[in-house]
């Protein structure tokens, strides 16, 4: 390596650390109907798997760990941290991934880290904008999860994917969002976004509901976790469910 006057040793110190924390990382999403699995090198995807039939989450989620190992030639000894989807969502769903993560972080003696699923989509949103815009200035991003009627798990993001509003549990109607209209365009996507086309068709508004949460958008926050030693307590982690389960009564003929 050719010798330098000492002006570049901060960046190349910076550079060489940060090649250090270069780590290969299995992320897990189960939040919703929609069950991925990824295996990705800092924050390139390496291989992925996903089925959205939805209720199979426990027979396919060591199916699809184990596909992407073998397609990249990889052993569960090369995985360097697990990431898991956080929620909210499915409550079954997230139950089964978040224990899976954690059973393969505990066996592996690897780092546990948490990604939010809506983050991860909104990252992906600003990153298909900017191909197809030529940049992300004026635009701000709402990734939507369906929780249900015209209900949805939102949060809002500006280009940069920084929180500007908190994931909320949100009751969409024609008055919702409006501070962040008047900020520029409005960026809906996932399964939840269907609920505001008819609303917002006359307002600022673009519509992604291809973006859903998966394991596939999750390698740029989680290597970024990984690289600040985010981790998770392995023991302690749940899932962030946002709301309370409430379990249905049962109901049986003629026992009303």
């Amino acid at each position: 390596m050719p010798e330098n006057d000492g002006e570049n040793d901060g960046q190349e110190a910076t550079f060489a650390h940060y090649l250090q924390d270069m780590a290969v990382i299995l992320n897990i999403e189960t939040s919703t109907r929609n069950c991925s699995v990824a295996l990705s090198k800092d924050d390139e995807l390496l291989s992925w798997r996903e089925s959205d039939q939805g209720n199979e989450h426990a027979a396919r989620i060591a199916v699809f760990v184990s596909e992407v190992l073998q397609e990249t030639g990889l052993r569960c000894g090369d995985i360097e941290a697990v990431a898991v989807g956080e929620g909210p969502g499915s409550y079954t769903g997230l139950r089964i991934g978040v224990s899976t993560a954690k059973g393969l972080a505990y066996a592996l003696d690897r780092p546990l880290l948490r990604v939010s699923p809506l983050q991860a989509m909104a990252w992906e949103a600003a990153r298909l904008v900017s191909e197809k815009e030529g940049g992300k200035g004026g635009f701000l991003f709402c990734p939507m999860t369906d929780a249900g009627r015209m209900e949805a798990y939102t949060a809002i993001y500006d280009a940069d994917g920084q929180v500007l509003r908190a994931v909320a549990a949100d009751i969409v109607d024609e008055s919702s969002y409006q501070e962040y209209f008047s900020r520029g365009t409005l960026v809906f996507c996932g399964d939840g976004c269907a609920k505001c086309q008819e609303l917002f068709k006359e307002r600022d508004a673009l519509f992604l509901p291809q973006i859903r949460p998966s394991a596939r958008y999750m390698p740029a926050l989680a290597a970024a976790a990984f690289a600040r030693k985010e981790f998770e307590d392995v023991a302690y982690f749940e899932p962030f469910y946002l709301k309370d389960f409430v379990a249905g009564k049962p109901h049986v003929k003629g026992l009303d």
